[in-house]
């Protein structure tokens, strides 16, 4: 016997790719268990199945690093709970990234892709289901969106939860409007220039070299570091709550547009996000 549960939940979480290199990505969820039923008539109650794997992807996944431990660019040592990493990319850059352990998932794979990851997630939670289940499978997928989206990584050190881990991210929809008309121009334009980015807040900013940037603060589960290549970077004068992001595009757009009132509507993963609007 089979049980699904369909779009279960859905993760906000950051992954290091040899090509690409600091990814923010949004998935969601899917589950299967197969085994008999027990005594009452189930392979396992509803109620505990959706418990569980939320509670297990929220906890290892949602707002972490995840990286591969297996893939051959990596150097990596945890001293004391404290991890720190390098990571090569194809193009001969490297990308360092510290903190705490709670805010990395170390996913014994090559690369970080939802077969990768759902598999490695299965043998974590093994042992977490009635003997009545069987086997359990977990797939992962985009949100299927037909317009203008983006990838951002970032951290929030004033956050009092997991948001101030300083490599998580999102994969986020962007809608503008300029003086009320949907301008889906410039909603590419946004979604190009914030491909695979690093959104830094400049007071986080330690070191800035012509190819290279370095950020470091202390939040409240620890102390944080980041280099990455300046490219992949965009520095912001605030901090970088979804919020202060949709703002920043339309203060930034009114500017280069005197006289027209831009709103713009930025998603912060799935199905949430903040609307600001600015007129210069």
């Amino acid at each position: 016997m089979h049980l699904f549960v369909d779009n279960l939940t859905n993760v906000d979480f950051s992954y290091l790719d040899f090509q690409r290199g600091l990814v923010g990505e949004t998935w969601l969820a899917n589950a299967t268990l197969e085994g008999a039923l027990d005594h009452q008539g189930m392979v396992c109650d509803f109620g505990i199945v959706k418990k569980t794997l939320r509670h297990w992807l929220d906890d290892q996944l949602d707002h972490r690093l995840l990286v591969p431990t297996l893939a051959p660019g990596l150097t990596l040592t945890n001293e004391s709970g404290q991890i720190s990493l390098t990571w090569q990319l194809a193009s001969g850059e490297q990308i360092s990234v510290s903190g705490p352990e709670q805010a990395f998932a170390l996913v014994e794979a090559g690369t970080i892709n939802g077969d990768s990851v759902a598999r490695w997630s299965v043998k974590q939670l093994a042992s977490s289901f009635p003997t009545s289940v069987e086997q359990l499978k977990l797939s992962f997928e985009d949100e299927k969106i037909k317009d203008a989206f983006y990838h951002y990584s970032h951290g929030l050190k004033k956050h009092q939860g997991n948001c101030q881990r300083i490599a998580h991210g999102h994969r986020s929809r962007i809608q503008i409007f300029t003086d009320g008309e949907r301008d889906q121009q410039l909603e590419q334009q946004w979604a190009k220039r914030w491909e695979d980015i690093y959104l830094g807040t400049r007071e986080d900013l330690r070191i800035e070299e012509k190819k290279t940037l370095s950020f470091a603060y202390r939040a409240q589960q620890g102390d944080f570091t980041l280099e990455l290549p300046s490219r992949c970077c965009e520095v912001i004068d605030c901090d970088t709550t979804v919020e202060q992001l949709a703002q920043y595009i339309a203060n930034t757009l009114a500017n280069e547009a005197p006289g027209k009132t831009i709103t713009v509507r930025a998603y912060e993963g799935l199905g949430k996000g903040a609307i600001a609007s600015a007129q210069r």
